[in-house]
């Protein structure tokens, strides 16, 4: 049973009509904000505004990218359980059950804000973006721009990643059985992956976007097979090398669009495709074709929306993967089979990307202090509200990830 709190008092209580008007009644959130004011229920997670610059970055950037800038700053903050939060406001305001639509009166907004103008220095020349917000240039998925838009995310630092991932450094959903813990899974991840492609000793394996090289790696030890990599991420490819001794690999710092000696046994792609582009995705289908031998296998691991969602979405774009697309399953898999591939299988993996990132996020909650000594606060806030609400997103079904196994005729 949820318990009232007290009467609202401070700026909360000047915001206080405006939460009802959006959440069609009691707000799902307590907030509290710098002057000591507060409203709301008093047992849900408590959003505490630390400073009026975090609402002057919500007027100039209205909804998530506001909110998540006011976030990663630390003008804004969540006190208590920062998923059961965010699952309760999109519960409110986007679809669940008995949920109204966000409805705030203008009228009621704007006197609000004039109120608080006169209390606190609210309304003012919109804040500089947080320092962690990607800056690319050039035109949308050019060679240029797709290598600056890798190098934000995956060049943030390789021990940093290994805060996080397993052993394997597989930065992909693993496949979950009962009992596996994440090493466990990514492994048998790897396995499923081998076994589709049919990989034999003294074949040609091609990884497009091999990351820190989980699968090219594993696939030259456990299956014999000569394996190639390509990324656009030197911190990769500096990694790669560094595990690759005694094994027959090979890595690259190539795009996709360059890789030019096909043709090869079996190619496999695991969650690389999203960062392709809406527009280049029929390039990308080709090269897969092209490169893999007649009768030769290709497994596109990929994320997707559900139908309805968007996915990605602002913060995202803004701080993890600028320029990526998703689109639902059905279309990827029409876009590859459209050079010539022909489909064989797919597989959801939604449910086990959630425990995936789960454990990710709980091992990175245990060493928040070394992350922060690593790349700052700021960004290792990103990486939190980047853990949770990705995790959010499987769980409720927005987004999904499927192997998708084609066979060149």
């Amino acid at each position: 049973m949820t318990v009232t709190a007290p009467a609202a008092t401070g700026a909360a209580g000047v915001l206080a009509p405006l939460l009802r008007d959006l959440f069609g009644g009691e707000p799902p959130l307590r907030l509290r904000t710098w002057d000591g004011g507060s409203y709301g229920p008093a047992d849900a997670p408590t959003v505490v505004l630390r400073s009026p610059r975090a609402l002057r970055r919500v007027l100039w950037s209205p909804g998530e990218l506001g909110l998540a800038r006011a976030y990663v700053t630390g003008e804004l903050d969540v006190e208590g359980d920062l998923a059961d939060g965010l699952r309760r406001v999109r519960e409110a305001v986007a679809g669940g059950p008995g949920a109204a639509r966000p409805r705030v009166d203008r009228v009621r907004a704007v006197r609000a804000l004039l109120r608080l103008l006169g209390m606190h220095s609210v309304i003012g020349r919109p804040p500089a973006p947080p320092a962690t917000e990607a800056r690319l240039g050039g035109r949308p998925h050019s060679r240029v721009r797709d290598r600056a838009a890798i190098s934000h995310h995956y060049d943030l630092s390789n021990d940093f990643y290994a805060l996080i991932l397993d052993g394997s450094m597989a930065y992909s959903s693993a496949f979950f059985e009962p009992g596996d813990t994440l090493a466990d899974a990514q492994r048998r991840k790897l396995d499923m992956i081998c076994r589709k492609l049919r990989l034999e000793p003294g074949m040609r394996l091609l990884d497009v976007g091999c990351g820190w090289g989980s699968l090219v790696l594993h696939a030259a030890r456990e299956y014999g097979v000569s394996a190639t990599g390509a990324t656009l991420s030197g911190e990769q490819k500096a990694f790669v090398e560094s595990r690759s001794a005694g094994l027959d690999v090979t890595v690259r710092l190539q795009d996709y669009r360059d890789v030019a000696d096909g043709p090869y046994d079996a190619i496999g792609s695991v969650e690389m495709g999203e960062h392709v582009g809406r527009d280049n995705y029929p390039l990308y289908a080709s090269a897969l074709h092209r490169l893999v031998r007649p009768g030769g296998r290709v497994l596109v691991q990929q994320m997707s929306r559900g139908a309805g969602h968007p996915g990605g979405g602002p913060f995202i774009e803004t701080y993890i993967a600028p320029d990526m697309h998703m689109r639902p399953v059905g279309a990827t898999i029409a876009l590859l089979e459209a050079p010539g591939l022909t489909f064989e299988h797919a597989e959801a993996m939604g449910e086990h990307y959630v425990r995936t990132v789960r454990e990710w996020h709980r091992t990175f909650e245990s060493r928040y202090a070394e992350a922060v000594a690593l790349v700052g606060e700021e960004m290792t806030r990103v990486w939190r509200l980047y853990l949770v609400g990705g995790a959010l997103a499987f769980e409720q079904g927005r987004m999904d990830v499927h192997q998708v196994l084609l066979r060149r005729p």
